[in-house]
């Protein structure tokens, strides 16, 4: 009797709509977070080597909520001699909002760029920047622009001995394809064009054709890089931080 009544019991749970899950299945969060670390042979940002052509250590932490709302932290180390007087690091502190409308994915957001204590050698100006930004993604294919709201990495009157003025509103197009062509092989294809406002001679396009490969959570990542940027403007004792190169990646996001 006993049994027949347990049964009962349990079948009369059964049949009522979500009790069952309910009792195994915790609400899930509408919070995220998320580390990632990287390893590459070579930083490039926005195809010129901030590294002097020497591999990088990176990594960051990101916020994210069901809303879309979003902020985060990523970091890499540096070169001294492109960021003198400085901590040889680059933390850029970020936040917005992303939505998906089916397949288009809207992004909005602000992005600081902070090097700290580093100074441009001439006129002694803070490399720090900010940018607004904004993306519109459909599928595999994303389309952003960044724009600055302040000075472009330092560069003014001050810094560069002109009188050309401030460089605030130099704007980036960022233009991206990744595309899984293979289970946990994808293709990536890049091309960007920045601007410079009231100089002209720092203007340059850059391009970037990759594949990444998942391997159990690590992401390995071969992609050739290379720009148009003049050549004796993007120079560090005597390397061209623009040339052609092959950047070698090794990854995680945990």
């Amino acid at each position: 009797m006993r049994k027949t009544v347990i049964a009962a019991a349990l079948g009369a749970a059964a049949a009522l709509p979500g009790l069952a899950n309910a009792q195994t299945t915790a609400p899930q969060s509408p919070h995220t977070l998320t580390g990632n670390m990287a390893i590459v042979s070579d930083y490039r940002f926005r195809g010129i080597s901030q590294t002097f052509v020497q591999p990088a250590i990176q990594g960051g932490i990101d916020y994210s909520h069901a809303s879309g709302f979003y902020v985060g932290n990523w970091n890499s180390s540096v070169s001294g001699l492109s960021y003198p007087s400085g901590a040889g690091i680059e933390m850029d502190f970020y936040g917005g909002f992303k939505k998906a409308f089916g397949d288009f994915t809207f992004d909005i957001g602000l992005l600081q760029y902070y090097y700290p204590k580093a100074v441009t050698p001439v006129g002694n100006e803070k490399f720090d920047t900010l940018e607004g930004y904004l993306a519109v993604s459909w599928k595999w294919l994303t389309a952003k622009y960044s724009s600055t709201l302040t000075d472009y990495f330092g560069v003014n009157s001050n810094s560069t001995g002109t009188t050309n003025g401030d460089s605030k509103g130099s704007g980036y197009l960022d233009l991206t394809a990744s595309y899984e062509v293979a289970p946990k092989l994808t293709l990536v294809g890049h091309y960007g064009m920045q601007t410079v406002k009231n100089y002209k001679p720092l203007e340059y396009n850059d391009w970037k054709l990759g594949v990444s490969y998942d391997m159990n959570g690590w992401v390995l990542g071969a992609a050739y890089v290379g720009t148009d940027a003049d050549s004796a403007i993007y120079v560090l004792n005597g390397k061209e931080t623009g040339k052609d190169t092959v950047v070698l990646s090794v990854g995680k996001t945990f």
